[in-house]
């Protein structure tokens, strides 16, 4: 029999907490709840869930503080987190999303919606682990002392210089060594890809990737292109030049020349 997907459910009202866990477990999920965030990290340490589901206003941690925590772990870095919250105002999503949320649902909601939205947030987030587990076959057959071996792109796959994003197997590879990115990070590398030269404002992306139509002050994008640049240099020094700050304006996918160094 097939493992059902685990998903821990972090909610201080015991009577949602209750329903939302039994709708979920209907829909043929392992679910595993929590009043509060105090036993959330060890336990995902412990055995990492598919996905998370956290309230924001929680006794003790509050929720946002509980994904700051599992942001900067790296056990947990790139664990699917979705925020259910009462807090539907458009500042307390960019909020949540600010923190590294990839995904947002306010209540009141309905079953129905919740189990759609989660089922499809573990479908996204279990092509990256499967691509992973194939390249990571491929890269073990090739000689070590010579690095990972370049593959020819998939079909569909974007290219530019040593990045390689393949949206339909969710993998980013940089000159062949694979890129672990979360959800989020992969979306905003994707679009960004999709628009090499073009500058895009941080309210474009804002739209584009997270579905926000927001005119005030966050750092969503620019954290998230943070992280990205880092994770593109872990994997091959000189790559993060390829997303270049516009000042006052936003960021440029600037292509190869500066990127792609031999």
């Amino acid at each position: 029999m097939e493992e059902k997907p685990l998903i821990y459910y972090v909610e201080d009202d015991a009577n949602i907490r209750d329903l939302t866990a039994y709708a979920l477990r209907q829909a043929g999920l392992a679910v595993e709840a929590f009043p509060d965030g105090l036993d959330l990290l060890e336990c995902c340490r412990r055995q990492r869930p598919a996905a998370v589901l956290l309230d924001i206003m929680l006794p003790e941690v509050d929720g946002l503080e509980l994904l700051r925590q599992l942001r900067t772990d790296d056990a947990t870095a790139t664990l699917p987190v979705m925020m259910l919250t009462a807090k539907g105002a458009e500042f307390d999503k960019v909020c949540g999303l600010d923190a590294g949320a990839d995904d947002y649902l306010a209540k009141p909601f309905g079953m129905m919606e919740l189990v759609s939205r989660v089922n499809a947030l573990l479908r996204r987030a279990a092509r990256p682990a499967e691509g992973a587990g194939a390249a990571g076959g491929a890269a073990a057959s090739q000689p070590s002392a010579a690095g990972p071996a370049a593959q020819p792109p998939a079909p569909g796959a974007l290219v530019a210089g040593p990045i390689t994003l393949d949206p339909d197997a969710h993998i980013v590879e940089v000159q062949g060594v694979p890129v672990q990115l979360t959800l989020k990070e992969f979306d905003l590398l994707r679009v960004f890809m999709e628009n090499t030269g073009r500058v895009l404002t941080r309210d474009y992306l804002l739209e584009k990737v997270w579905d926000v139509l927001y005119a005030g002050e966050t750092r969503t994008v620019d954290m998230h292109v943070k992280t990205l640049r880092h994770k593109l240099a872990a994997a091959y020094p000189g790559a993060e030049a390829a997303i270049a700050t516009v000042r006052g304006v936003g960021y440029r996918f600037s292509g190869f020349s500066e990127a792609h160094r031999e």
